[in-house]
């Protein structure tokens, strides 16, 4: 008789769970599978959240302003925030496959090499998105927004480019922590970041009555916040990924950057559309009401949107 190729005993351990053969056993599997993935999805998903949030709160303060000033401000933020948000979180999600590739195979020391990779791409980016911060005012107008909401955004989009660096250093920083299951700190960054976002706020707009510079000023703040407290924490206590300053970051970089961009392609075909439905918006008879409107909506709709968001993070 022969040898079968595989051993039914010793096969039977090395799976997850033992074959389900009745529904108390796909329960019980499904259950258990539910509870791994949300232990890990679950601070994704809020310090996404945060992340978002820090955008729905600027728009809720400066609401408070006028109500042009809120459509202005709704268009900087859903137009040409979204726009760089979009394509940077798409670009910086290409190092979640190498990552979890490098830690898979138990070669951790890659992450902080692919982590740096991915920042001085994220920043190369970063300028090439300038011109559309810097020209955002003509570029609205072109698109039929009206002057007035556009002079607004413009200064706005000028205001806040600081934080499009900031993206391009905090998006490489969160793959190299979630590649390790490293995500309570996320969660724990972002919510103190947003406690103090809002602090901020208070203190721009109210107290010293800067208006929407200030609201660009505490938005910039805060995700340098969380840029720079994500750094430190990779640094000071992630020292199997980290070891420092790499040459080896741009061997290979090209390769890189055409998996970044088609990752990018992919996410950003899904969050532009809020930057579409906006400008249509801007169309209408009386849009100043019609965009400070859709922008709570979006924004209600954007949590919603990050949600699986952070599971697809999880999974991956």
């Amino acid at each position: 008789m022969e040898t079968p190729l595989l051993d039914s005993t010793s096969s039977s351990s090395n799976v997850d769970y033992q074959p389900v053969v009745s529904f108390e056993d796909a329960k019980s599997v499904f259950w258990l599978e539910t509870v791994k993935l949300w232990k890990i999805a679950a601070p994704i998903v809020f310090q996404l959240v945060c992340a978002y949030g820090v955008m729905s709160i600027t728009s809720i303060f400066v609401g408070h302003i006028s109500e042009i000033e809120l459509s202005g401000v709704s268009v900087a933020l859903s137009v040409i925030f979204t726009f760089s948000f979009g394509f940077m979180l798409g670009m910086g999600s290409a190092l979640e496959t190498l990552c979890g590739q490098a830690y898979g195979a138990r070669q951790v020391y890659l992450l902080g090499v692919y982590m740096q990779r991915s920042w001085i791409i994220l920043w190369v980016s970063c300028f090439f998105l300038l011109p559309i911060y810097i020209f955002a005012t003509p570029i609205l107008k072109l698109l039929g927004q009206e002057d007035e909401i556009a002079d607004i955004a413009g200064k706005f989009a000028i205001l806040i480019i600081p934080q499009l660096f900031a993206l391009a250093t905090s998006f490489p920083t969160q793959k190299f922590l979630q590649a390790q299951s490293k995500v309570r700190v996320l969660a724990w960054i972002g919510f103190v970041s947003l406690i103090i976002h809002v602090a901020w706020l208070c203190l721009f707009i109210y107290v010293f009555d800067w208006g929407t510079t200030g609201a660009a000023i505490a938005f910039n703040l805060t995700y340098w916040e969380i840029a720079i407290a994500q750094v430190i924490y990779v640094i000071v206590w992630s020292r199997d990924g980290w070891h420092g300053l790499s040459w080896a970051a741009f061997k290979d970089i090209w390769a890189f950057v055409r998996l970044s961009i088609a990752s990018a392609v992919m996410l950003c075909l899904e969050v532009w559309y809020m930057m579409s439905i906006i400008i249509v918006t801007g169309h209408l008879n009386d849009a100043v009401t019609a965009v400070a409107s859709l922008s709570i909506c979006l924004n209600l709709n954007g949590c919603e949107g990050i949600l699986f968001i952070g599971l697809n993070a999880a999974i991956r």
